[in-house]
Formats: C-alpha cells, sequence, structure tokens
C-alpha cells in the first residue's frame, strides 16, 4: 500500500492558474505562490455576499486507533463536487510541531488529500513563520523597554507575554531569561509556548482585516506594572511593526485536493489550547466564492465545534448549516476499553461500551447547539457488517444518519453515500444556539461549558483562578467567550476517563487573557501550551534521498 506521500508525490496538479479561474478569480485579486499554490486577497471580494452553505466536520474523541477527520473533510468535498454541488473547503494550516513529532500534518490522507502535502506540511507559505516572528518581536519590545528606563513602570515579575516557536521543545517550557550581566537584560523567569497555541495566531485567525489585525495586536496583554494595572502591546507601539510583519501571511492559501476541488488553507491554532479553527478571512472568502464550504475543528466536537460556535461564530455572524461528526469503529471500540492489538478483531461489547461518546458527541449537536448532525463512519477493511449496523442503529436512535466513507482508498467517490446525507442534512438547517451568553460571569460560561458540553458534575478553581477572574471583569473583559484547554482525548480533563464518563469534576488550574483575541484562556488539568516530542518522533523517519526528494512524511 503507497503512503500517503507517495499518492501525493505521483498526482498531477493542476496549475495554480486553472484552479483560480474555477473560482472566478479576477486578474490582480491572487497571485502565484510557485506553480501549485497561491495567495488570493480576500478584501477584493469583501462585499460579494457569503451565499455558501457552511458544513462544520468535527469528530468523537481521538484515540490512537485514529479518526480522520481531515481526510474525511478533504473527502467529503471530493464527493460533493461529484454530486455537482459548488464546492470547497477552508482547512487549518499545519504545525511543524505534531509533523515532526507524532500526530501528523494536516493535509488528509490516501487519495483523499489536499496537495502539494509535502509543502502543506511543511513551511508552505510561511504563515506561521511571519507569526513566530511578530510574537517574538513584541516580547523582545517587552524586555527592551525594561532594559532601556523601563518608562511604563513594568514590573519583570509581571510579565506575562510568552516567547513562541512552531516546535515541540519540552525544554524551553519554563527558562530563566536575561542572564549573564546588566547589559544582556532584566533577568526573569520566561517560556515558549508552541506558535499555534500563541495569542497572535489566535488574533491572525479571528481579524476581520488587517485593519482589525492591529487593532487587536495592539490590545494584548502583555505585562503589569507594579501597581498591578495591565500593560498593552499598544503601550509598547509595537502593532504596527507586529501587522506590518503579518500583512501577506494574511491573504489566504489557495491550494487544491487531489481531484482538484480548491481549498483555502490559512491558519493552524491548535484545539486542545487555543480556538482550533482556520482563519475567518479564508472562512468568509470561501462562503463568497462557493455553494458549499466545507470547513474542520480540530479533535473532538467537545473541543473544536465548542470553540468554532462558541468563539468564531459568536464573534463573526457565521453559523454551520449541519455538523458531520467524523467516527472510526475502531476508535469507538478504543473507547469502549478494547486494546489497541486487538481492535482488528470484531468486537460488539467493546463497540456498544465505546458508543456513548459518539451519542453524547451527537446530543451536544443537536440538543445543546440546535443543529442538524450528520455521522461519517470511516471505514477501515477491518470493520464488519456488525459492528458498522450497531453504529448505524446508535445514531438512528438519536435521530440521525450515520453514513460510512472510504475515502482514504477511494477519494470523493467513496464519500458520495456520505454527500448525499450532507446535502439532505442541508435542507434543515437548524437555528446555532450558544453555549452560554455573553453577559453570563466568566466563571459561570466555564461552568456551562464544563458542565453542558463535557457534562462534568461540577468544576473546582485552584486558588488564585477566582480573583484573576474577577479582576478581568473589573478591567473590562467580563463579556469574552471562553476558552478551556483540555485533553483532547476526553470529555473530562482526565485522558484516561474514555467513553462518556459521569460524575466528574473538572479542576481549572489557571486563567491567562488572550485579550487582542478576545477571549479568556481557562487551563483544565495538566494541559500545557508547549507540547513535547514523544520517544519515537516522526523526525527520526523523515529525510531527502539522493535526488532530493522528500522521503517518510506519512
Amino acid at each position: 500500500m503507497p503512503t500517503d506521500l507517495e499518492i501525493a508525490s505521483r498526482a498531477t496538479m493542476l496549475p495554480i492558474a486553472e484552479i483560480a479561474q474555477k473560482l472566478q478569480l479576477q486578474d490582480g485579486t491572487w497571485a502565484p505562490y510557485g506553480h501549485t499554490k497561491a495567495k488570493v486577497d480576500a478584501a477584493a471580494y469583501a462585499s460579494l455576499p457569503m451565499r455558501a452553505k457552511l458544513v462544520l466536520v468535527s469528530a468523537i474523541n481521538p484515540t490512537p486507533a485514529g479518526e480522520g477527520k481531515t481526510t474525511v473533510s478533504v473527502g467529503l468535498a471530493d464527493a460533493l463536487c461529484r454530486l455537482h454541488q459548488r464546492a470547497m473547503l477552508a482547512l487549518r494550516e499545519p504545525s511543524l510541531g505534531p509533523v515532526f513529532g507524532v500526530k501528523g500534518g494536516a493535509a488528509g490522507g490516501g487519495y483523499s488529500q489536499v496537495v502539494p502535502m509535502e509543502d502543506i506540511n511543511l513551511h508552505f507559505t510561511g504563515d506561521l513563520h511571519a507569526i513566530t516572528a511578530a510574537n517574538n518581536l513584541l516580547a523582545a519590545m517587552v524586555d527592551n523597554h525594561i532594559q532601556q528606563g523601563n518608562a511604563l513602570g513594568i514590573d519583570p515579575r509581571q510579565v506575562c507575554w510568552r516567547r513562541c516557536m512552531d516546535m515541540n521543545d519540552r525544554q524551553l517550557r519554563s527558562i530563566l531569561s536575561g542572564i549573564g550581566g546588566k547589559s544582556n537584560g532584566m533577568p526573569r523567569e520566561d517560556g515558549f509556548d508552541i506558535t499555534a497555541a500563541s495569542e497572535v495566531m489566535a488574533v491572525f485567525c479571528l481579524a476581520a482585516d488587517l485593519a482589525d489585525l492591529q487593532r487587536r495586536l495592539g490590545r494584548i496583554l502583555v505585562a503589569r506594572r507594579f501597581d498591578g494595572s495591565p500593560v498593552y502591546a499598544a503601550d509598547l507601539k509595537a502593532q504596527g511593526a507586529m501587522a506590518a510583519l503579518l500583512r501577506d501571511a494574511m491573504q489566504p492559501n489557495l491550494v487544491q485536493t487531489l481531484a482538484h476541488t480548491p481549498a483555502l488553507i490559512h491558519g493552524g491554532p491548535f484545539a486542545n489550547i487555543a480556538h482550533g479553527c482556520n482563519s475567518v478571512i479564508a472562512t468568509k472568502l470561501a462562503m463568497r466564492l462557493s455553494d458549499i464550504v466545507v470547513t474542520e475543528a480540530g479533535f473532538g466536537a467537545d473541543l473544536g465545534a465548542e470553540k468554532f460556535i462558541d468563539i468564531k461564530c459568536r464573534m463573526n455572524g457565521i453559523a454551520p448549516d449541519a455538523v458531520v461528526i467524523v467516527a472510526t469503529v475502531r476508535a469507538l471500540k478504543s473507547h469502549g476499553g478494547a486494546a489497541k492489538e486487538t481492535l482488528g478483531e470484531e468486537n460488539l461489547d467493546a463497540l456498544r461500551a465505546g458508543l456513548p461518546n459518539l451519542v453524547r458527541h451527537i446530543q451536544n449537536v443537536r440538543e445543546v447547539w440546535n443543529l442538524p448532525a450528520v455521522v461519517a463512519v470511516n471505514r477501515f477493511t477491518t470493520d464488519t457488517d456488525a459492528e458498522i449496523a450497531l453504529v448505524r442503529e446508535a445514531a438512528a436512535a438519536q435521530g440521525v444518519r450515520a453514513e460510512c466513507c472510504d475515502v482514504w482508498a477511494r477519494g470523493g467517490e467513496g464519500g458520495e453515500a456520505l454527500g448525499r446525507a450532507v446535502l439532505d442534512a442541508l435542507q434543515t438547517p437548524g437555528r446555532l444556539a450558544l453555549t452560554y451568553e455573553n453577559e453570563m460571569p466568566l466563571k459561570a460560561k466555564i461552568e456551562a461549558v464544563c458542565k453542558r458540553i463535557y457534562h462534568a458534575s461540577g468544576v473546582t478553581f485552584a486558588p488564585g483562578v477566582l480573583p484573576a477572574l474577577k479582576r478581568l471583569e473589573a478591567e473590562g473583559c467580563g463579556e469574552m467567550p471562553v476558552c478551556i484547554a483540555k485533553t483532547q482525548y476526553s470529555f473530562s480533563d482526565n485522558q484516561k476517563l474514555l467513553g462518556a464518563p459521569e460524575g466528574f469534576t473538572v479542576t481549572i488550574r489557571d486563567v491567562r487573557l488572550s485579550r487582542g483575541a478576545g477571549f479568556v484562556v481557562a487551563f483544565a488539568g495538566s494541559i500545557i501550551a508547549m507540547p513535547g516530542l514523544p520517544k519515537s518522533p516522526a523526525a527520526e523517519r523523515i529525510g531527502l534521498d539522493e535526488n532530493g526528494a522528500i522521503y517518510g512524511l506519512f
């Protein structure tokens, strides 16, 4: 069986000009970035109506068995085009951290990929590098201000702006910076987050345009003075230079699937730490250029879909018209307690025990957010007819269709049944309801997500968290949405609690203001903003052959 990279490298891509022509892009509104990628000026199309139906692809809680959410997203868009729909994709960019770590890339797989996959999974068009540079420019300006006399009275012990890099590196989570003498700055505790978890990434993805980007960058909280009052990036006059670094990156990236379906890939925040959605600019541009847009939100629906709805939709006046929940029989059996080495064997008891995870996600979509749902069963060759029938029955009991898709092996053809189910769901769209209202206190918003979406019995706040929330409310941040950073593997904050646990308590150990992005991050359990590499990182298996071609990239 060929690898994803081998399949992608054998594919014939259309010149990017032909993809632009499919979208009827006007000359002067897009610029080729090589032969197979392009940057699109979204502002040139801002006056067009957002006419497209929006299909959000989410999933059950992930397991080592895999779910294939991006693969299904790509295959669904290809299938809709085969069904004579004018469809396109709006997806996130991969982070180099997972690419060289354990999770992998974000270009799909098999015959359901966006290409050129090696470019997309590596440096692509440099957007993430620009975000890293803008973040670290602000960090340098904070420390330089302190070094050059500290006219703002910044307390070095209360600098909250962290540096970032787009790589997993646990050694940089907590560091001492400025050591080595007076000329090297003020010694202080410091640290790095991964770029995908940075506030600049969130600002980048939520900004409506360049002017909004610059305003949001200026609102970033970087430190506090000795009297506790806040210091923002605008106080350092940093927002202009940061926006200049991000100007070209803010243009969405146009590529294609193996079947030549247009795809905009732009922005890449993590969903277990940040808000997990591609850029607002790219989503709205796609909705102006097509009739159906397939987009995705990271990890399970308890994280990605919740943040898509309660942050991205709340802020931007958009709403999904239907939600696809991706599941695999293997992953559901894993939630039911089956050992990894046995997941290829029929096990109806384990499947029954794991199905409540899928059911809870369906109920959240339909009963909390009031949206139509379709279940996509990403089929493996080891799945039996009896197992598939059991998944269909569980979905049908919730009033939802479950359709098998085989897009990894067959591309869009293998997703046509799913595509027809989605088209049917789009005929009766729901009216989006949010998990909580803007006017609720921050504590109540956190509790609403934990209880309504995770189904926790209670929420515990570590010492200092509630006073921090009160201070944020006093500083005018009380109406912001909350972004809960939590393990992706469980509804709870304990990754070992699989399935649909009940009676657990979520512990909020810290909060962090992302004022530029416009939300408050609440850290649940032991989740961190700088991952580490696994024992056997993917980087060990990636390289160049004698012809300079990349190998080992999935």
